[in-house]
């Protein structure tokens, strides 16, 4: 095998179509924030593009990160991913403390350092991934998809993990993320070899759990169900709905024009974050969603190739870490757009990549990143380079 001191044209080992879809997806991304943000930043800050500086900024440290980040060879990921997860743990105990976590809008997601607010439900999304396939290499070194031999005792730890994670995100509350989590975590492991009768127990299970804490206060209840019908109450829970899919409605097939949504302008609450989605409806139509959904196949498409390629070749902690990303990246893609569609619960959750919010684009950027190194350490142990 060939001994790689010096790395070389880095272009030939990076998925093209992984490359071409963020070329496009982060600067679409940020043509729709400005677009959806004009209203509500001239109202609160005298300018048109404040939200749309913020965001630049946060671009600017993401790429940053990710050039460091770059470098960073994946059996070191290995080697920290528990680390990485006990701090993500201690945090989310920290923000429930009163003093401590920041309050807003009757949930206390952030931990307010200075200059800096982090959404450590975020980096939890990361941190789980990193974990699960961190242990399941561990456990099953050798393993290949659906092993039909590994004994359910073996999941059971990393479930109590990823249900302890989704504990303290619900007593935030996070609802959004903890659902993202738990899927994320559910599907990885069916890919592994858990058993069919098994995974629809544990997702029985885990919706009767989250009906029960639904059920138990009456305002989660009525928020939750509120989307089957949201004109039953359109100026109370079901308000974000309806205007949600009004904007849908004027979209049609080509929508209004870039930058002439009616909804933006204080009818639609969050437009610029929760529902950017409808935004961008409104004024792409239907046609411009389809391309923006096309973009995300194309991530979660290569993320998974790159884990089934890395599971070929028994590199299985890449592997499992390939599949999460594609999975989280997917799932929350597919919740945000079922909430702005009325198809799911109204729960707010960002849309990566598009969505106002430094600490959803910093994970993103890092998700990729570390998707990229294993696609680039996969491309060079098939043509028999070896990472020193």
């Amino acid at each position: 095998m060939t001994d790689l001191n010096h790395k070389p044209n880095w272009i030939t080992f990076y998925d093209p179509f992984l490359l071409t879809a963020l070329g496009i997806l982060i600067p679409f991304g940020l043509l729709m924030l400005a677009s959806s943000s004009i209203a509500i930043s001239q109202r609160h800050y005298g300018t048109a593009f404040h939200y749309l500086f913020h965001q630049l900024i946060y671009l600017s440290i993401s790429l940053g990160l990710a050039g460091a980040l770059a470098l960073v060879k994946i059996k070191q990921w290995y080697k920290i991913s528990r680390r990485i997860l006990i701090c993500v743990l201690i945090i989310l105990i920290l923000i429930l403390i009163p003093g401590l976590g920041r309050h807003v809008n009757g949930s206390t997601r952030w931990l307010h350092l200075g200059f800096l607010n982090i959404q450590i439900a975020e980096f939890a999304k990361l941190a789980v991934i990193l974990y699960l396939a961190s242990y399941l290499t561990d456990k099953i070194p050798r393993g290949s998809i659906q092993q039909s031999s590994i004994k359910f005792i073996i999941f059971l730890k990393p479930l109590f993990v990823v249900g302890s994670v989704a504990v303290l995100l619900l007593c935030e509350p996070d609802f959004g993320t903890t659902t993202v989590i738990l899927a994320t975590s559910l599907i990885t492991l069916f890919l592994v070899g858990i058993r069919l009768g098994q995974f629809i127990l544990l997702m029985s299970g885990i919706m009767l759990a989250l009906i029960g804490l639904a059920i138990t206060a009456p305002y989660r209840w009525i928020r939750l169900t509120s989307f089957l019908n949201p004109w039953a109450n359109q100026f109370d829970a079901g308000y974000q709905l309806t205007q949600s899919l009004i904007a849908f409605g004027r979209g049609g097939w080509f929508g209004l024009g870039l930058g002439e949504s009616i909804q933006k302008l204080f009818y639609l609450p969050e437009a610029h974050t929760d529902f950017l989605f409808a935004v961008l409806t409104e004024e792409l139509g239907l046609v411009g969603a389809i391309v923006l959904l096309l973009l995300f196949a194309i991530i979660v498409w290569r993320a998974l190739m790159i884990g089934r390629r890395c599971a070929l070749t028994q590199q299985m902690f890449p592997a499992y870490c390939a599949y999460g990303i594609g999975l989280s990246i997917a799932l929350q893609t597919m919740v945000h757009v079922g909430v702005n569609a009325g198809i799911l619960p109204t729960k707010g959750l960002t849309l990566p990549f598009m969505s106002y919010g430094g600490n959803s684009l910093l994970v993103s950027t890092i998700m990729i990143v570390l998707l990229l190194r294993i696609d680039y350490e996969s491309q060079l142990a098939r043509f028999g380079f070896r990472i020193r």
